[in-house]
């Protein structure tokens, strides 16, 4: 690129990059806010995102040289355009969201099906139109390279080094400053800004270059002959980058499911897995890079080779006996840093293997590179739907891991021949052995959990893996390896004390977030109309597991089990209740979980209580200053709060109605309870007095106001999720 400034086009795709992440990273979570956090709208998203990034590609690259040649404008101004189009959608999305939410809320309670229909056609019309732009940066970019420099073969992974860089710092920038700083709305403005910075720039480059624009054809002109050596022929670089791109995406999702017990939740550990995926493949592209410019490329079959073997470490290393794999919610740092690493190898393969076959299917032809990139960029859409529809409500994930990898040996089967007859022998010893020691060596969390537990089930669907175990009073409920709950009376107090408060006699109840089944078998001790609400599919079915009686509460016709997305299911159903019990999972850094502490849940909580009805939430404890936040959070939406330490000495019951809640002793408050109510608060304890029971709780209250952050600004808002993102804020303590 002697004509191109290098360090400027470098920065404008670097920052194309981060501004895509940061997109995709808010976009998500929106989308999460208005459709509900379930496992479809994130498919949808990703999907969508990605079938944006192949079309625009492909389109780009067929339309670039045409356009170009017809209104002899340069590509670099058509780039800036695509740039400006983009960052319009940091203001558009979100609008659009609001109007598909609004739009299916205006339709009623619609059937499940149906509404993940339009929902998922709605996320489609928000977020497409942009998506396509941002796919077609890669080829018009290219088209100015080519303009500029006729011989240019491998503009491609130059612009793909960028970006992934780019996509990297974006992923980590976002989670750990610019969220917590500034919240997702003025997060999308950043994107934007950068968007439109990119386009100011481009706009001047092709002004700049209208007038000494070379004649050559931008993308019809004969490829220009790639300088690597011994790659295999175009249909097999196709179906090789499809692959990848189709594995590699899958084996994300895999990834992030199995080291769930290692990693946790948190919004960080999420962002750490995306972050370490993206920088090993910029090391890799950065290796290639090296390696071009000495004209020493690998050839693809030693990549083959060495995904072979790269794609099994995860499995391997994700093993109790290697890392600290267990229910509880705080992470140990090695174990983190050892699960991470261990899928560094083949990300970085990929990052070497990715443009190595791009620039040699291509040339430098945007309109090949185009098609090779959509190629690849498709495989990562029907990745994802693969391994969550098809693989992992059926297999391990072990097991999912295994099968991802397989095809690898095969295409290095395929290519074996360009290699030396020793390294040829070698590789593929070494691809079997890491295979070998994966399949009969290597065990997971669930596994240890399953042979060494004498009770043990494991349920599997789209949303997670559901692991129930233990024995008698010491059982215990994971999903995805983490700890959810235990069989405790503070699930009982939940519902018993929102209903033993409600002025007159309650008559129905809503509980968000199923669990065990606790909460749900004591509000339908009352003889209410009774509806639960769970997320994850597989969890209604272990209710069996913790209760010998759940028969009979699941053929109560009082009773029903939803099985949708909590905040999703309040803003779509007609229906009023006089007691809503909240229990979001744990820990209160869970990533989502603000959806279910927020000031927009709370107001949309308060428009589906019936006159004097009471909602109840549960705060676990933990972060003090999320804790006020949250509070603050429930107060401003309910003038009447009342907040009390459990019984068992850990976590906090808050109760909030639009009516004074009264202020009844123990006694009054026993003499409320049915006697089936009394006998299931009481069939945990040996304490006889139902009176002396409550007042373990009643006791324990405490004024709403000392425990609201003095700061009326520190909050807990769908925009602003501070129990989520707390980074700046604890490195501040320090």
């Amino acid at each position: 690129m002697r004509a191109l400034n290098r360090p400027l086009l470098f920065l404008l795709f670097f920052v194309s990059g981060f501004c895509g992440l940061l997109y995709q990273v808010v976009w998500t979570r929106l989308a999460f806010a208005s459709f509900g956090i379930i496992m479809p709208v994130l498919s949808v998203v990703i999907s969508v995102f990605m079938l944006g990034l192949s079309l625009g590609a492909w389109a780009g690259g067929r339309w670039i040289g045409r356009w170009a040649e017809q209104t002899r404008v340069s590509p670099i101004s058509f780039y800036a355009l695509a740039e400006l189009i983009i960052g319009a959608g940091a203001f558009a999305v979100p609008g659009l969201f609001a109007m598909g939410e609004h739009f299916l809320l205006a339709m009623g309670e619609a059937d499940s099906l149906r509404y993940l229909f339009l929902s998922a056609l709605l996320l489609a019309v928000s977020i497409l139109p942009w998506c396509l732009f941002m796919g077609a940066t890669f080829p018009l970019m290219m088209a100015y390279i080519r303009e500029r420099d006729p011989q240019n073969s491998e503009s491609f992974s130059f612009l793909y080094l960028a970006n992934v860089l780019g996509a990297m710092t974006g992923t980590l920038l976002t989670a750990l400053v610019l969220v917590e700083l500034l919240g997702f709305r003025h997060t999308l403005w950043v994107a934007a800004a950068g968007n439109f910075t990119i386009a100011g720039i481009g706009l001047r480059l092709g002004w700049a270059k209208r007038m000494d624009r070379p004649r050559t054809a931008t993308n019809h002109g004969p490829r220009v002959a790639s300088p690597v050596t011994r790659d295999p022929s175009p249909r097999f670089v196709e179906w090789i980058l499809f692959s990848t791109g189709f594995v590699s995406m899958a084996m994300e999702v895999v990834w992030i499911r199995a080291f769930t017990p290692v990693v946790k939740t948190q919004v960080y550990s999420f962002a750490m897995v995306v972050a370490t995926y993206l920088g090993a493949t910029f090391l890799g592209s950065l290796v290639y890079r090296r390696h071009l410019e000495k004209c020493k490329v690998r050839a693809v079959a030693e990549m083959l080779a060495l995904l072979c073997v790269a794609a099994f470490l995860p499995i391997l290393v994700n093993d109790p006996r290697l890392v600290k794999a267990n229910w509880l919610y705080a992470p140990d740092p090695v174990s983190v840093a050892i699960v991470l690493a261990s899928i560094c190898p083949f990300c970085a393969i990929l990052g070497y293997l990715t443009p190595h076959l791009v620039d040699h299917y291509a040339g430098g032809s945007p309109q090949d590179a185009g098609k090779a990139y959509a190629l690849n960029v498709f495989g990562c859409i029907l990745g994802p739907l693969f391994a969550c529809y098809l693989l992992l409500p059926w297999i391990s994930e072990r097991w999912a891991l295994v099968l991802l990898g397989l095809p690898f040996f095969g295409f290095y089967f395929q290519s074996r021949k360009t290699l030396p007859a020793k390294q040829r022998l070698s590789l593929g010893l070494a691809g079997g052995g890491v295979l070998a020691c994966a399949l009969f060596f290597s065990g997971s969390y669930e596994d240890h959990v399953m042979k060494s537990e004498k009770h043990a089930t494991v349920r599997r669907d789209y949303a997670a893996s559901v692991l129930a175990y233990g024995e008698g009073f010491y059982r215990l409920l994971c999903v995805n390896g983490l700890g959810m709950t235990t069989l405790t009376p503070i699930t009982k107090f939940m519902v018993h004390l929102p209903l033993a408060f409600h002025r007159g006699p309650p008559t129905s109840a809503l509980v968000i977030c199923f669990g065990m089944g606790t909460t749900y078998r004591s509000a339908l001790s009352w003889g209410v109309k009774t509806t639960a609400v769970e997320l994850v599919p597989s969890v209604k079915e272990t209710f069996g597991f913790y209760h010998a009686d759940a028969a009979r509460y699941l053929g109560d016709s009082r009773g029903r089990i939803i099985i949708d997305d909590g905040r999703r299911y309040l803003k779509r159903t007609r229906e009023k209740f006089d007691v809503i019990v909240v229990d979001p999972p744990p820990p209160l850094e869970a990533a989502g979980s603000s959806l279910l502490y927020s000031r927009e849940f709370y107001e949309t909580a308060k428009q589906r209580l019936n006159p004097h009805g009471i909602l109840g939430t549960w705060y676990p404890g933990g972060d003090l200053a999320a804790g006020r936040a949250l509070a603050r959070s429930l107060r401003e939406a309910f003038p009447y709060v009342r907040f009390f330490d459990s019984s068992e000495g850990y976590g906090n019951h808050l109760l909030a109605s639009m009516d004074p809640i009264e202020n009844l002793s123990a006694v009054q408050l026993a003499a409320r309870l049915p006697a089936s109510a009394k006998k299931d608060l009481l069939e945990w304890t040996s304490t006889p007095d139902i009176a002396a029971y409550l007042d373990l709780v009643l006791s324990r209250e405490y004024p709403i106001e000392r425990i609201l952050h003095p700061d009326p600004q520190i909050r807990i808002t769908d925009d602003r999720p501070y129990n989520e993102y707390f980074l700046l804020r604890r490195l501040d303590q320090f």
